[in-house]
């Protein structure tokens, strides 16, 4: 096993001339048998909260700093409210929260917005508001910002515990905030609240979700699903991850479904659609909370002004803008503001078969090997000489060789021993697909190692990754299926939220789904495998959505969406942007000349700065407009610093903090 160039395979849909001989294809020649199916290589990533690789959690999404973030601010906190403490109301009650920081809420809502008697079962929609540096009753208070990112399966309370504060300065105007404005003619910038929300089923929201007992047992689960491997890797791990699924599937889902006719279950009520109705909900309870605070209007302008009905400010990424496309389409006229970043298509998402997410996937690998060649031996552990062409070719080599003979790492002092496979592997590399910039260096040195025999960097990876699960006190006392013991229940939710928002996701058989599978990997072999597991999780799922609004999604909205692309992602490609743009009018792409999920994978004040223009005028780029990012991976910063002021250091210390708080989900995307 080594890293060299002299093999003759290639990656497969790309330009390069070469055929690609996958693992399989040399397994079947070996044994002399027909290839059945095609296995390339698979990678993934982000967004939201770390356990396992490829758990089918938050499969369009950025943060990871969710649930954790959750968990390390409670652990912390002291004297601040405790969500156990803070009492459901019709009507938005902050609390202080999180040392202060913050503020935290729990709005009950109907859990069927379609019941108008007022009875029936409730939500408890755990919703958190960075305040504006300026009150409310300040001349330049903007209103609130609400932000998701994505999942599903995503906590928004998370996304603003760990990104907030970066959030809230790219939105805010530029440079320090002065005095107090009690003027409301002055031309000035306004200041944001950032507010976010988990949604129904995820996280503090309850009722949640939940497939498993208790995290425990989650976790047995996930560890029988990482022993059987990747779609892909075996002739039996379709079957095997098939009837799993199906078992997982029946199960919570059925959990979910009335006994008796006319009760509402959660399973029923958890799809995107409610989730809409939800945040406008939140929104004019804020506008409700806001005129509390108005002691004396200003003058009768401000007055009218306030109590005109309320439009969303939004900012979501990936899955969140299904949430943006959606509101858009269903309350044209309430938009204020809503840019979205890594755009998915809502037509495929809603409707299937989940066609439109990997057209330029595989681009984005090639594009790394292009990287690394410019970088050269110094900056890439991957760099041989050659070109990008001898460096994609020793990596097929290495991908074969760990095919054909997993790597055995012996125990260390720290963990004990351990193997790695072609699964691990190829679930390893889709960190740096997914976010090249913050995770190719350290897939690439992982690699380099392995290439030597050396499997100990590669074997701590994995270890580190491995949930912790023993039960909490609070879990003990509750009882099994309670939300203490269900707190990163992500995966269990992002499964609710995709099978009744597309229910002919599940609608098929084993066979319908090994085609579907290869149709994937024909698209895209970086991740085509792992992208099958996703609609693999709705096998089986008997829950449906009581109100699903299925577009069109279209809309003549109250003012212009932005839409946010990069020029290569690796499951929202840039056409989905471009398309998407042409459905409601006036709207404006901009594209980040980058690779990677969302802008976020790649700080660009020029992204930042249009984004802050949006949000302060509702001026949208000239359309065409292509911002740089400000480095590449391995190659480093390709902007110079010294045309660099102070105003843009401090957004680029804002995008960073950003990028740092919101790793990618190591398990969905």
């Amino acid at each position: 096993m080594q890293w060299s160039s002299d093999s003759k395979v290639g990656l497969a849909g790309l330009d390069n001339g070469k055929e690609y001989i996958t693992p399989d294809a040399l397994l079947a020649k070996k044994q002399r048998k027909p290839s059945s199916t095609i296995y390339l290589m698979l990678g993934f990533v982000f967004l939201l909260f770390g356990w396992h690789f490829w758990d089918g959690r938050r499969v369009l999404g950025v943060s990871v700093g969710g649930d954790a973030a959750v968990e390390e601010a409670e652990k912390a906190e002291e004297a601040a409210v405790r969500w156990s403490g803070i009492t459901p109301s019709t009507h938005l009650e902050y609390h202080d929260c999180y040392n202060s920081t913050y503020q935290c809420a729990r709005l009950e809502v109907p859990m069927d917005w379609n019941c108008t008697d007022g009875k029936g079962s409730k939500m408890q929609i755990a919703v958190i508001r960075l305040p504006a540096p300026v009150p409310v009753t300040d001349a330049r208070y903007g209103g609130p910002v609400f932000v998701n990112p994505g999942g599903p399966g995503g906590s928004g309370v998370g996304m603003v515990l760990a990104a907030g504060s970066g959030l809230q300065t790219i939105v805010n105007p530029e440079g320090d905030l002065g005095g107090p404005s009690d003027d409301p003619n002055l031309k000035i910038g306004k200041y944001f609240d950032i507010i976010s929300f988990d949604p129904r089923g995820i996280g503090l929201t309850t009722p949640s979700i939940s497939c498993f007992p208790d995290a425990n047992s989650r976790m047995n689960w996930q560890l029988g699903k990482d022993a059987i491997g990747l779609l892909g890797s075996s002739e039996t791990a379709l079957t095997k991850h098939w009837y799993r699924s199906k078992a997982r599937g029946e199960g919570c889902s059925v959990a979910m479904i009335p006994v008796e006719e006319g009760a509402n279950y959660v399973g029923e009520h958890v799809n995107t659609t409610p989730v809409i109705r939800d945040m406008l909900e939140i929104a004019e309870k804020h506008q409700d909370w806001v005129h509390k605070q108005l002691k004396e209007p200003h003058e009768p302008k401000e007055l009218q002004r306030r109590q005109e009905p309320v439009k969303l400010q939004y900012w979501g990424f990936s899955y969140g803008t299904i949430i943006g496309q959606t509101f858009a389409a269903m309350y044209p006229d309430r938009v204020a503001r809503i840019a979205v970043d890594g755009v998915v298509d809502p037509n495929d998402y809603h409707h299937g078969p989940w066609f439109t997410n990997l057209p330029d996937t595989d681009k984005i690998l090639w594009k790394l090997f292009e990287h690394c060649a410019e970088a050269g031996p110094e900056d890439c552990p991957m760099y041989v000489e050659g070109g990008s062409d001898a460096i994609m070719a020793s990596y097929d080599r290495l991908l074969r060789d760990i095919w054909f003979d997993p790597l055995p790492v012996p125990a260390s002092l720290t963990r004990g021993p351990d193997v790695i496979t072609w699964s691990d592997m190829i679930s390893f590399m889709r960190m740096a697909i997914y976010q090249p910039l913050a995770e190719s260096k350290f897939v690439a040195d992982v690699f380099g190692a392995l290439a030597k025999g050396n499997g100990s960097a590669f074997a701590d990876w994995k270890q580190s990754e491995t949930a912790q699960s023993c039960p909490t006190k609070e879990c003990k006392l509750a009882g099994p299926y309670s939300p203490p013991c269900n707190r990163q229940n992500g995966g269990d939710a992002s499964s609710a939220i995709m099978c009744t928002d597309s229910p002919g996701l599940g609608q098929l058989d084993i066979s319908a789904f090994s085609e579907y599978m290869e149709a994937l990997a024909n698209q895209s072999s970086v991740l085509g495998y792992w992208w099958s597991h996703e609609r693999l999780g709705c096998v089986g799922w008997k829950a449906k959505a009581k109100w699903r609004f299925d577009g069109p999604f279209t809309g003549n909205t109250a003012h212009p969406l932005l839409f946010i692309g990069n020029t290569l992602d690796p499951v929202t490609p840039l056409a989905n942007a471009a398309r998407m743009s042409k459905q409601y009018k006036d709207a404006v792409l901009l594209q980040q000349d980058c690779e990677g999920h969302t802008t976020i994978a790649s700080p660009s004040i020029c992204t930042a700065k249009a984004v802050r223009n949006y949000f302060q005028t509702g001026a949208t780029p000239k359309t065409g407009t292509i911002c740089p990012p400000i480095e590449r991976p391995f190659v480093g910063r390709i902007e110079k610093e010294e045309k660099r002021n102070s105003e843009d250091q401090r957004i680029l210390d804002a995008i960073e903090s950003i990028r740092l708080s919101l790793r990618l989900s190591r398990e969905g995307w």
